[in-house]
């Protein structure tokens, strides 16, 4: 049996950035738990995400099913709560356990919030594996966005557009979803700092909870504060933005960050000027490899990977 390579969470990937999910969900929804079968008495995998409604969880979830159906003998299992709560994805973690988890690959809502929990299957022999964001925890393997940098790339389209609009000063705004979740402060890092030294005046954060209407609603204020740019640090985020530039009528620039159709169609119609998009099915493929890889004991290709992101505007799809 070939030894399993580890690799260590604490402070490493927390200075990287990798702590990149999406946050805003549907008040209401229901958590997922989808039985995806596979081999009866095969390898057990749970995905556990942190909400079951951005569109960003269903591509990583997609990606990892059709891993595992290459791969052969695994018997995988999405769980999610209907929003993004520490509570909720607790129990699942502890419910994963209970139902004979073998590996849990999971996007922890914060570093600290599940940890415990964590650390309690890790006891009881279940393999870890992050995906999008880690946890203070010790995991076998990490695949996510390193979000610094990908702030810092939503920050350059930004000051491309602003150029490219002539426009070469004025207020920016920033709507983000959470204060305290560690992903949305690495995009806010990695934004301001690729905004130093620039002619810009950056705009107290303001935050949604990543939901639509109250990003709108805070869009529409900076835009009435005179901002000329405004960032959406997810999804939701940028939904709201969007629908705040597209209802000014004026120049705006607004860019967004995340994928789904909605965003694309902001793109579009140039609500947006672009969204920076993760790749959660690279996060969803090589997680499912990882965790049957740790369950087989067979060594790991990746222990750490920076899944990237890609630059969507209305010419194209640019890798970053």
């Amino acid at each position: 049996m070939k030894k399993r390579m580890v690799v260590k969470m604490l402070g490493v990937l927390l200075t990287l950035g990798m702590l990149t999910g999406c946050a805003g969900t549907e008040e209401g929804a229901d958590p997922v738990q989808k039985e995806t079968g596979g081999s009866e008495g095969g390898d057990r995998v749970v995905l556990i995400t942190m909400d079951s409604t951005d569109q960003h969880w269903v591509s990583l979830y997609e990606a990892a099913l059709a891993e595992a159906a290459e791969i052969g003998g695994v018997d995988f299992k999405w769980m999610a709560p209907d929003r993004k709560d520490d509570s909720q994805q607790i129990e699942q973690i502890n419910n994963a356990v209970a139902d004979g988890a073998q590996a849990i690959m999971i996007a922890p809502n914060g570093p600290d919030s599940v940890s415990a929990a964590l650390e309690d299957a890790k006891s009881q022999g279940v393999h870890l594996i992050y995906v999008d964001a880690v946890a203070n925890v010790t995991a076998e393997a990490a695949f996510g966005t390193d979000g610094v940098r990908a702030g810092e790339i939503a920050a350059e389209e930004m000051l491309d557009a602003l150029n490219a609009a002539g426009i070469t000063s004025g207020k920016i705004g920033i709507v983000n979803f959470s204060a305290s979740n560690q992903n949305a402060k690495n995009r806010e890092v990695g934004f301001r700092q690729a905004m130093e030294n620039q002619p810009f005046e950056i705009l107290e954060t303001q935050y949604s909870g990543g939901e639509a209407g109250p990003s709108q609603d805070i869009a529409d204020n900076y835009i009435s504060e005179g901002a000329v740019a405004i960032f959406g640090a997810n999804e939701g985020c940028a939904i709201g933005v969007g629908n705040a530039v597209k209802g000014s009528g004026s120049g705006i620039i607004g860019i967004g960050f995340d994928k789904s159709n909605a965003l694309l169609a902001m793109v579009e119609d140039g609500s947006l000027v672009c969204t920076i998009a993760q790749n959660p099915d690279v996060m969803g493929q090589e997680g499912m490899k990882a965790a049957v890889a740790a369950i087989r004991g067979e060594e790991l290709e990746f222990t750490e990977l920076d899944t990237g992101v890609s630059v969507i505007t209305k010419d194209g799809i640019e890798k970053k």
